[in-house]
């Protein structure tokens, strides 16, 4: 018999035990759900989502009902605007009328509790399919940042918690947060995409959203893929203008990036698990080569485990439910 004088097994020797010992853990409020919302009837179902559907305000509301019963206390809503409302300059983003406003408001009457955060980015509603304005082929910066700026004014104004600029473009969060304050929204929030990577993985988004960009990429304002250093530029640059959280997307193959974000902040992290993480799942799982269960909570662990505090999620329904009721 072996004289061993350390045996890590014996803390693994029980589930209670194990529990006890346990470095991170989760928890519905950890999660944030995304929806995808449009102005027509009712829910359309996304093929590249399984699970996923774009919603109308009234079965947003039904979805949200049943996300509020299991736990949830926060959404992010993603608009699906007609194309007869796009244009070069993306107006309907400061609609104080239009579709995103209308579902905040909604949300308000019915969940007053809930957190809403929206999205600051042009994206939905250019016609260009860009995150910003396009001037002779090139996303321009503070052109952009200005409409960005009316785009969160009007959600503020119609009652959303936090705005989220997923723009990356330089210079948004300081100009937001003048802008918030001036107007009297000091208690909103701000949750940056400090590090939002130009990925493969947001291809099922664009589908959901008809946002892709009409010609070129995002590699101009999106970041590089190789890059690691770089996300802690962009992290002290939104720190200084006045973050109140800072996100990385996507998660899962961003691990490390989460994991040095943390480590260089002291405010709030978020990870979004983006829509080809999600599709990716579905996938193994509908064909029988993944436990989904096992594989979403495993997946969204290793997320908390890399720092994030905050996980945004299309799975977050799902893992409310089963986080209740453990195996």
């Amino acid at each position: 018999m072996l004289h061993l004088r350390n045996r890590p097994r014996r803390n693994r020797k029980s589930a209670a035990v194990r529990a006890m010992h346990s470095e991170t853990w989760l928890d519905a409020r950890h999660l944030v759900l995304p929806l995808f919302i449009h102005a027509g009837h009712g829910s359309e179902p996304i093929q590249s989502m399984p699970g996923c559907a774009r919603l109308s305000i009234d079965a947003m509301l039904q979805e949200l009902g049943a996300a509020h019963k299991e736990g949830l206390r926060a959404v992010i809503l993603f608009p699906k605007i007609s194309e007869s409302l796009k244009s070069s300059s993306g107006a309907e983003a400061y609609n104080p009328a239009g579709l995103v406003p209308m579902a905040i408001r909604q949300i308000k009457v019915y969940f007053p509790d809930m957190v809403v955060m929206t999205d600051v980015a042009l994206d939905p509603y250019s016609s260009d399919g860009h995150d910003g304005i396009v001037r002779d082929g090139e996303v321009v910066n503070d052109e952009t940042v200005q409409v960005l700026c009316e785009q969160a004014l009007c959600q503020a104004e119609a009652g959303a918690d936090v705005v989220a600029p997923s723009d990356m473009m330089d210079g948004r969060v300081g100009a937001l947060r003048d802008a918030l304050d001036g107007a009297g929204y000091t208690n909103v929030s701000i949750l940056a995409y400090t590090a939002k990577y130009a990925s493969a993985f947001y291809g099922p988004f664009r589908d959901a959203l008809d946002s892709a960009p009409k010609f070129g990429d995002k590699k101009t304002y999106q970041m590089d893929p190789g890059n690691a250093r770089e996300a802690l530029r962009e992290l002290a640059l939104d720190v200084a203008e006045g973050a109140d959280m800072v996100m990385v997307k996507p998660a899962g193959p961003y691990l490390d990036i989460i994991a040095s974000v943390r480590a260089h902040t002291t405010l709030p992290v978020a990870a979004y698990q983006v829509s080809g993480e999600y599709a990716m799942i579905k996938a193994a799982c509908a064909n029988g080569w993944l436990d989904e269960r096992q594989v979403v909570l495993e997946s969204l662990l290793a997320i908390r485990r890399a720092g994030a505090d905050v996980i945004l999620t299309y799975f977050a329904r799902q893992a409310a439910r089963w986080l209740a009721a453990p195996a």
